[in-house]
């Protein structure tokens, strides 16, 4: 994005109207020579929140919020300053260009696209006789028509109805290809990407429909299936139902952070706002990142079995990396938030958000109830485990408080416990090389690392089998013989053996999962595992890409540079967004 003339700016303040465009947000009566409303800011209900048209100015004589109309966006909507203009600027019919030479937005066609595309699912689902298999599994869940109506749920039928629809429309198959909504066949034809799958659309922040994630209904692999990473969607960067949660967000002053499409529905059934969801994925950074701009706490609500704890915690330490305290709500046993609430209602819900503990004391809550602290042995073990959470802690108090919790509980000083911090060999931690020892290297299969990675956990933890499938969307790229091994993989479920696997698979594959089914699997962070081998496989089309167009360009005619330069712009971009580079830190972390 480029940087706004000064000039531009100030033609975007002077043509605004804040009290027709902070209107739109806020209830605003006239009250003498400005306008009075409720505070956004504090969640306040009387009339305490001041716009004054002569200043162009917003001022709260409570929480003594103020600013002007780019402000109000900044502060309420979560925008950055650049963001925040052009937002204000379309509403008053201005055109700031975000491209260097200028013109439209290239993506806009994707946007569009997905647009239609959403309206037409939302429409398939409320009135297509094809539909009605989805309706019947919404209200078994236990969700009203409104519940879906808001958030845009759609149906996806089998067939070609869709590719139809849209080319009547005009949108083409290359554009519904590069938006994630259909794919190539290996014979070359087009077919949609979703077929017969209950629809959820994914927003930016802007309230753009950027991708979607699909449940099969019926049988069928995978379960869940989201668009894939475009030039307008990358799932790492969004969580689902933002959108809408922002201002909610704002006036509770927390988050609650669920894990999927269904625990958001029923939150928001049972009147909870402030709700959001990763989008099949671990928590990143990038989320977290985007949570700060809102609100500087976060109550995660994940499920109650032992998968579901472990991905509380990896995003209680995301959370307090950005200085965002991190609080573990945990539901009884065998429930997750979309069972709790269809079961026990809303009040169910709040009770189990009121009892939420820092994600510090669960940990201690958990090793305690063990027995880990019973024995020496045990305690050292326990300070491991705390030890990523520690490390995380990015604020200095809260790391103080936790530090001093556990030198309490486990008996040993504070000051051991900030060396280990800094220099121990626990979980995550830099590790100390005895002097004049050799650097130690652990000998793994040999293969090329991304796949064999993913073929690694795949093996040893199968709960991920259908999840890393979803986001592989073309296994030619691995190299043989665990090409054979992921596609094998990728069909069996989680309750198939070692053993059983080892009967179905024959020559190097066979002897590539007899050495992963022996070699040592230790407490590995598996989620930037995952993500580093998934981006690593797809830098390597766009750099491939990136290649022929660079080699196009030294020879292509004058006329055409230009499209070339800005194609190689945008793949450059790309590469940068997928991180290569992160994926060789995981490698060597690792090893």
């Amino acid at each position: 994005m480029t940087t706004i003339p000064d000039e531009l700016i100030e033609q975007v303040r002077d043509s605004a109207d804040v009290i027709h465009v902070l209107s739109e947000y806020v209830d605003l009566k006239r009250t003498g020579t400005d306008y009075r409303g409720p505070c956004p800011f504090h969640g306040g209900t009387k009339r305490n929140f001041a716009v004054i048209a002569k200043k162009q100015m917003f001022y709260c004589f409570v929480c003594n919020e103020a600013g002007d109309v780019f402000s109000f966006f900044m502060k309420h909507l979560g925008m950055d300053y650049p963001t925040a203009v052009r937002e204000v600027a379309a509403k008053v019919g201005i055109v700031i260009p975000d491209r260097p030479t200028g013109g439209p937005d290239p993506r806009e066609p994707l946007f569009a696209a997905a647009a239609v595309a959403g309206e037409w699912y939302a429409n398939r689902l409320r009135e297509s006789r094809d539909a009605e298999q989805a309706r019947r599994y919404l209200a078994q869940r236990g969700l009203s028509v409104d519940a879906w109506h808001l958030l845009g749920l759609g149906f996806a039928p089998k067939g070609d109805a869709f590719l139809d629809a849209m080319g009547k429309l005009g949108i083409d198959h290359e554009t519904l290809l590069e938006a994630g909504l259909a794919v190539r066949r290996d014979d070359g034809s087009v077919r949609p990407r979703f077929w017969g799958r209950l629809l959820f659309p994914i927003h930016d922040l802007r309230g753009r429909i950027v991708g979607f994630g699909g449940r099969v209904l019926g049988d069928g692999e995978p379960k869940y299936l989201n668009s894939p990473d475009s030039r307008i969607f990358h799932k790492g960067q969004l969580l689902y139902n933002m959108h809408h949660a922002r201002p909610a967000i704002r006036r509770a002053e927390k988050a609650l952070v669920v894990e999927g499409y269904f625990d958001v529905l029923q939150a928001v059934e049972a009147g909870v706002e402030n709700v959001v969801a990763p989008l099949g994925t671990a928590l990143t950074s990038d989320q977290a990142a985007l949570l700060k701009r809102y609100t500087s706490e976060v109550v995660l609500l994940y499920d109650s079995d032992k998968a579901g704890m472990r991905a509380s915690f990896r995003a209680a330490d995301e959370l307090l990396r950005m200085s965002i305290a991190a609080v573990i709500a945990t539901p009884p046993t065998g429930e997750d938030p979309d069972s709790l609430v269809v079961k026990g209602g809303p009040a169910a819900l709040a009770q189990v958000i009121d009892d939420a503990l820092d994600v510090f004391e669960r940990k201690l809550q958990l090793l305690e109830r063990g027995g880990w602290m019973g024995t020496l042995n045990g305690r050292r073990k326990a300070l491991d485990k705390l030890l990523p959470t520690l490390r995380a802690a990015r604020d200095p108090v809260t790391r103080d408080l936790y530090v001093g919790r556990a030198a309490e509980v486990i008996g040993i000083t504070p000051e051991s416990i900030r060396r280990e911090i800094e220099t121990g060999a626990g979980p995550h931690g830099p590790r100390r090389a005895s002097p004049g020892a050799p650097p130690r290297v652990r000998r793994g299969p040999a293969g090329t690392p991304a796949e064999r990675s993913l073929t690694r956990v795949m093996v040893h933890e199968p709960e991920w089998r259908s999840r890393i499938a979803e986001q592989v969307a073309d296994s030619s790229v691995f190299a043989q013989p665990d090409r054979e091994l992921f596609e094998y993989l990728s069909g069996q479920p989680t309750d198939v053996t070692g053993a059983e696997m080892l009967g179905h698979l024959d020559g190097e594959a066979r002897l590539v999962l007899a050495d992963l089914l022996e070699e040592p699997w230790g407490s590995l962070d598996v989620d930037a595992l995952v993500d580093g081998a998934i981006n690593d496989l797809a830098s390597r089309g766009v750099e491939r890409e990136l290649t022929s167009l660079q080699r196009r360009i030294s020879v292509a005619p004058e006329q055409e540079k230009v499209t070339l330069m800005r194609q190689i712009d945008l793949l450059s971009r790309r590469v940068s967004e997928l991180k290569p580079g992160r994926w060789k830190v995981i490698r060597n972390r690792e090893e």
